[in-house]
């Protein structure tokens, strides 16, 4: 009776792991299709860039986010040369000028409609505006 309970109570195992698997394949599926489309119209993107654009522009991390380094390149050293030359009050409008073009472009991200980000920015890549 004991040999018998055993290959029962080793079958249940069997079948409890085939099931954990099953479960845990199906959930992986579940997650690549959810990226998949998440990343597909380029939500992601657009929402990450809008706002790293608003609050930390002069940086230009929403350019290197998009994949345009040159021009994140740009507005970094823009930056840079403003604070830099600061002292002399020409850094000031320097500094002023590069927030106020990442402001701009940050507004204009989070007001396009995803298709158009994504057609815009990603697939026809246009740098600025």
């Amino acid at each position: 009776m004991s040999e018998e309970n055993n290959e029962n109570l080793g079958d249940e195992i069997k079948d409890e792991a085939k099931n954990i698997a099953d479960e845990a394949k199906s959930t992986t599926e579940e997650f690549k299709e959810g990226w998949n489309e998440a990343t597909k119209g380029g939500e992601n993107k657009k929402l990450l860039a809008g706002l790293l654009a608003i609050f930390v522009g002069y940086f230009g991390v929403h350019k290197f986010i998009l994949g345009y380094n040159k021009e994140g390149f740009i507005l970094l050293g823009g930056f840079l040369i403003g604070v830099v030359t600061y002292c002399f009050v020409i850094g000031i409008f320097i500094i002023m000028a590069v927030g106020i073009v990442s402001l701009i472009e940050g507004i204009i991200y989070l007001t396009k409609s995803d298709e158009e980000f994504y057609e815009t920015y990603q697939v026809n890549k246009k740098p600025w505006f």
